[in-house]
């Protein structure tokens, strides 16, 4: 089958059109995938960065941990799936046994694998898939949507993690990529008083401002900025920095106001200084980091937003190319992008 694989620890991947076709295991469906999705994360596998390097992979591995696809193979042992269903996939695979997994808090299981890192994953015609990360797309919600709904979870543990505290109040997203985005639409839906998106691509920045937030690029005067356009002096009651860029941490806390919540949710490349007296102590500032998911109730809550119609990440997609133009799709994610779709089945 056509696949993207990285095969060695270096930079670059590389397509193939003989990869062996997926084997059907106990517990697994094969999936004729439709529409995978990039993200922030397969730049850096790409360009094989240090955070890329963190993950250790698996190689080699078929790329790709955002997608959606029809269940073509049903193996031993599979309940509540049939070939025909639909469905979207959760990327992240837990071993069910540590205790986080056994206390409520898989989503940070401590032998967490990722579909695409270490099992082949979505940048292919077929993935077998483990049943228990496939979650069934309601009828009026196309495949490539389907594609999307793991990092739009992304953008709604995000908001799970603020304790929903965005109706009625002033939000800042540091970081207009689609996850910032999303919590940005997130926000407005959930009828935030103030929404200021802090982006310094332009093309980003109007897309923030098509879904209703104040978008600013950063700089110098973000704070003093931002305190201006809300008319309050004393700042945000949440931020969500989604950009990974440890530079924007000194603005977000300047720029919160005592007592509020900074969700952290882009990976930094490097570590980042926080000054914990000024900031965490004195401002009583609550710092909550996300990884992933929670499972599964931020799909439960994502699904009944989806199903609800509420939810639209249509104009998110801005790219759709095969899977031989990974190279040109992985160049668009630093550019004027939203979600660049790899689609197996297009030439």
């Amino acid at each position: 089958m056509k696949a993207v694989v990285k095969r060695s620890a270096e930079r670059g991947v590389e397509y193939v059109t003989d990869y062996p076709d997926p084997k059907l295991t106990d517990g697994h469906v094969v999936i004729e995938v439709a529409a995978a999705s990039l993200c922030g994360t397969d730049r850096e596998l790409y360009e094989w960065t240090p955070s890329a390097q963190a993950f250790n992979l698996n190689l080699p591995v078929v790329l790709g941990h955002e997608g959606a696809g029809t269940i073509v193979e049903v193996g031993p042992g599979v309940t509540g799936l049939r070939i025909g269903d639909r469905v979207a996939l959760e990327s992240h695979l837990i071993c069910g046994q540590c205790f986080p997994c056994r206390t409520g808090d898989a989503h940070t299981c401590e032998r967490t694998r990722i579909i695409g890192m270490h099992i082949d994953g979505v940048f292919a015609e077929y993935m077998a898939a483990p049943q228990d990360i496939c979650v069934k797309l309601p009828d009026h919600a196309s495949l490539e949507i389907g594609s999307l709904l793991e990092a739009a979870g992304v953008a709604v543990h995000a908001v799970q993690r603020a304790d929903y505290a965005v109706a009625g109040r002033a939000v800042l997203v540091s970081g207009g990529g689609p996850v910032g985005l999303v919590v940005a639409y997130l926000a407005q839906l959930m009828g935030a008083s103030h929404l200021i998106v802090v982006e310094p691509n332009p093309y980003r920045r109007a897309q923030a401002e098509k879904i209703g937030a104040l978008a600013i690029p950063p700089g110098d005067e973000v704070v003093e900025r931002c305190r201006e356009l809300t008319g309050r002096r004393g700042g945000f009651d949440v931020a969500f920095e989604c950009s990974g860029a440890p530079a924007a941490l000194p603005s977000l806390f300047e720029a919160l106001r005592r007592e509020s919540t900074l969700v952290t949710v882009g990976h930094p490349s490097r570590p980042a200084e926080i000054n914990i007296a000024a900031h965490i102590n004195k401002k009583g500032i609550t710092l909550r980091g996300i990884f992933g998911r929670r499972l599964w109730d931020t799909w439960e809550q994502t699904m009944l937003l989806l199903d609800s119609g509420r939810l639209n990440l249509d104009w998110l997609i801005t790219h759709r190319m095969p899977l031989g133009r990974v190279d040109e799709a992985v160049d668009l994610l630093t550019g004027d992008a939203g979600k660049v779709l790899l689609i197996p089945g297009q030439r």
